[in-house]
């Protein structure tokens, strides 16, 4: 690592790639596993641009399909780094969908990929830290913590040894369900 701080942009990453009928599901629209893989692949892309190191997937955030994508359509990825942690990264990815006919453009699908960098013996390397130059990128940067923030407090509050359903049951009665626990 060469850098103790580095510029969202420095490690931005597009990408753009024709949909195909190979990429299609049963229901002819692309198929989500496919668009998914290109998220991973850019996540990577960034983050290592990031940290100069290998990266791997530590978990994928709030993956929201938002559109379909067409068979003959255009895709674009767009990926930066959003948040850095001491040897994590969070990569915000947008994925557009343009109809090259038409030149209309939608947005199909955002995701926030956690990547950590690791050396060439699987040990996770310290991250350069993150230079954020614009109101957008704070915002980023703090939609991030809390998002980190709400995983932590979601684990905590349902893995605790004191987690009751009790305290729950009454909250449920308005959705969908019919609630038949074994008798003890």
């Amino acid at each position: 690592m060469t850098h103790d701080f580095k510029t969202v942009d420095s490690s931005r990453v597009s990408i753009s790639q024709l949909m195909q009928p190979s990429h299609s599901n049963f229901g002819g629209k692309i198929h989500g596993g496919y668009i998914l893989s290109l998220m991973d692949q850019i996540a990577f892309a960034c983050a290592s641009k990031h940290s100069e190191a290998y990266c791997v997937t530590a978990s994928v955030d709030t993956v929201d399909f938002l559109n379909p994508i067409e068979i003959g359509e255009l895709v674009t990825m767009k990926a930066s780094v959003n948040y850095v942690g001491r040897t994590s990264m969070v990569v915000g990815i947008r994925v557009e969908a343009e109809n090259i006919q038409t030149g209309a453009i939608k947005h199909c699908n955002s995701s926030y990929f956690t990547m950590v960098a690791k050396d060439d013996y699987g040990n996770s390397v310290t991250v350069p830290g993150l230079i954020l130059n614009d109101k957008t990128e704070v915002k980023r940067f703090l939609k991030a913590i809390k998002r980190k923030s709400t995983k932590i407090n979601r684990q905590k509050e349902f893995n605790s040894n004191s987690f009751s359903l009790d305290n729950y049951i009454e909250n449920l009665k308005d959705y969908n369900i019919k609630i038949d626990l074994p008798k003890n």
